[in-house]
Parts: structure tokens; C-alpha cells; sequence
């Protein structure tokens, strides 16, 4: 509750809100490597959110 409502100064409704996942996230203290993301990571990403054809717009030169 100190790191909640004390230093990150979320009102009580926030606090109550949130998940511990999210308060976790929120104080910085879940990171993981270094943010980066993985070749593999982002080909998995990849097969399971194809673009779909339509959203594919820009232009070819």
C-alpha cells in the first residue's frame, strides 16, 4: 500500500483497481531481460496475429 498510494500516488479507487500484475508493472520492478524482443518471440507473435490483407494500405512504389 506504501508503493500504491505513497509513492506512486494513486488515488484508492486506482489502487483497489488495479491487478498485482499491474502494480507490480507499474513500480518497475518486473522487468525481464532488457525489453528486447526476440527474433523467436516476434515470429510467434507473428503466426498467431497475421496482418490481414485489407489492413495492408500503403502504397507501392
Amino acid at each position: 500500500m506504501h508503493i500504491g498510494l505513497g509513492l506512486l500516488r494513486l488515488s484508492p479507487h486506482d489502487f483497489w483497481a488495479m491487478t498485482p500484475c499491474e502494480l507490480l508493472a507499474a513500480t518497475g520492478l518486473a522487468r525481464a531481460g532488457n525489453g528486447t524482443l526476440r527474433r523467436v518471440d516476434l515470429a510467434g507473435l507473428m503466426a498467431r496475429f497475421p496482418d490481414r490483407r485489407q489492413e495492408m494500405t500503403w502504397r507501392k512504389t
